[in-house]
């Protein structure tokens, strides 16, 4: 982070100091998390879901944090005011404490900021393009999937004087979100990679949804660009919301799409591995097999290959960064091999039926049988996807229809949210032991124990709050995943 006075974080907050602070502090960086805090930090005491920050003063100032964001004046246990600024409302604070940063670095040090939405692939894309952005100069993506009103001002407090640029995630779960991102740190890019229906019951319908995405290309200014993705109808109709140059990308060309990042012959490799012919925006062409599972990651691909050529990086350099470029963010998609020959795909960190349906198609395509003609059982550990409102019935029923005509071999449902997948399918043929059921994940570790057989790929997918990432783990034999985000993740 750059080095902030306390005098000017007030001013840029217009929070007041309290007796006890000094106006010359010098700042070093900021968190949430009071365990986090570092000598000469400042401690953000936002109120939560289930704790109030301000409980955690204390701790954060024996941690070496200098400085609270507070609410209200709290006091130490000797009855002395904590050193603090007070503000009406912290997270917002942090946002204003955010924009300042980036203004400050795109005055100094030419910082060039790319904003990132969809629906699902926003973790993946920001992790490819800050692979292919270090080829360039410093670069500070998100940590996981900070992005929100919480996790965009953490990713921005990351940077430096010497970063060159800033790659920041966005989600949102309602109109107008996307908005307070972009007039927070103003995006020079901006990515749509997609708009599905995950949280429609939060946004009232997909078409909000894509008014909520299309806020990306709308902040975007007429020097700048917007990346969007041509395979997703409502993401290419996106064009006349922005005054931005446009720069499509896609495995489907449509007339008059000439210019643009392109996936040609695209195919997956016997391990699920994206194999393609990447036609870059200046129509040269570079062949790229990618360490990501699933042909459904091609999106996410191209989307960060249209930035960094955008940005200056030379298409041959960005076919060679990305190939067997793989997963740098937990659970998505995340391939671990067991000593026995069993494979887990731990794809458990986020899910709506579009991912969904993604992810059974890549478990589907590696159970083929291979040219001797020897194939591997699937199974599929399916959790409930949250957030879809009064579509959650439909999509789960269509969830274990799906599975069943995908052939995949082994489905197991967990948790009570979900059951409706398991209903689905025995429905559509699923008999016996074809299709199990279990009330948790004791339960459905117990099944999976008792039925793994060497050679299986199990495939875990869920939404994050069902938190089968951790059955995952426990199956693969890893329980040491770093914990969930702060934030919770938003579409």
């Amino acid at each position: 982070m750059i080095d902030l006075l306390s005098a000017e974080i007030a001013e840029i907050t217009g929070g007041r100091l309290t007796s006890s602070a000094s106006a010359d502090t010098s700042v070093l960086g900021v968190d949430t998390d009071s365990r986090a805090c570092e000598a000469g930090w400042l401690f953000v005491a936002k109120p939560g879901e289930s704790s109030d920050g301000h409980h955690f003063i204390d701790a954060a100032l024996r941690q070496g944090a200098v400085l609270a964001l507070a609410e209200r004046e709290t006091l130490a246990q000797d009855g002395t005011v904590h050193p603090a600024i007070i503000v009406p409302d912290a997270v917002i604070a942090m946002g204003q404490i955010a924009a300042a940063i980036v203004e400050r670095l795109k005055a100094s040090n030419g910082l060039r900021v790319v904003g990132i939405t969809g629906s699902a692939g926003k973790t993946t894309t920001k992790d490819l393009l800050a692979a292919l952005l270090g080829e360039l100069g410093q670069t500070v993506a998100p940590v996981g999937s900070y992005n929100g009103e919480v996790g965009v001002p953490l990713t921005v407090f990351r940077a430096t004087a010497e970063t060159k640029y800033l790659v920041v995630e966005m989600g949102a779960t309602g109109i107008g979100h996307i908005t307070y991102l972009t007039d927070m740190v103003h995006p020079e890019v901006g990515v749509v990679l997609g708009v599905g229906s995950a949280h429609a019951g939060e946004f009232g319908g997909i078409e909000n949804i894509a008014k909520a995405k299309g806020e990306m290309v709308e902040a975007l200014p007429a020097t700048g660009l917007a990346a969007l993705n041509n395979d997703d109808n409502l993401v290419a109709a996106m064009h006349p919301r922005t005054v931005a140059p446009v720069l499509r990308f896609g495995v489907q060309r449509t007339a008059g799409d000439a210019a643009g990042v392109w996936a040609r012959d695209l195919d997956v490799d016997a391990n699920g591995h994206p194999v393609f012919t990447l036609v870059a925006a200046d129509a040269t062409e570079h062949t790229v097999t990618s360490g990501l599972i699933g042909r459904h990651h091609v999106a996410n691909i191209l989307a960060a290959a249209a930035v960094a050529e955008y940005l200056g990086l030379a298409p041959a350099k960005i076919a060679a960064t990305l190939q067997g470029l793989g997963p740098a963010s937990r659970w998505r998609m995340e391939r671990l091999e067991r000593a026995d020959g069993v494979s887990i795909i731990n794809d458990a960190y986020n899910a709506n039926p579009d991912s969904m349906r993604a992810a059974l198609r890549t478990l589907a395509e590696l159970g083929l049988p291979d040219a001797q003609g020897n194939a591997r059982r699937t199974w599929a550990v399916l959790g409930e996807m949250l957030e879809l409102g009064e579509d959650s019935r439909h999509e789960h029923d269509m969830l274990g229809r799906i599975a069943v005509r995908m052939n995949i071999k082994k489905l197991l449902v967990v948790g009570r949210g979900a059951k409706l997948a398991y209903n689905s399918a025995v429905l559509e043929g699923s008999w016996g032991d074809e299709a199990y059921y279990a009330e948790d994940a004791k339960a459905a570790a117990r099944i999976l124990n008792e039925n793994l057989l060497p050679g299986d790929i199990v495939l875990f997918k869920s939404s994050n709050g069902a938190g089968l990432r951790h059955l995952g783990d426990q199956i693969a034999g890893t329980n040491n995943g770093a914990p969930a985000a702060k934030e919770g993740t938003a579409l």
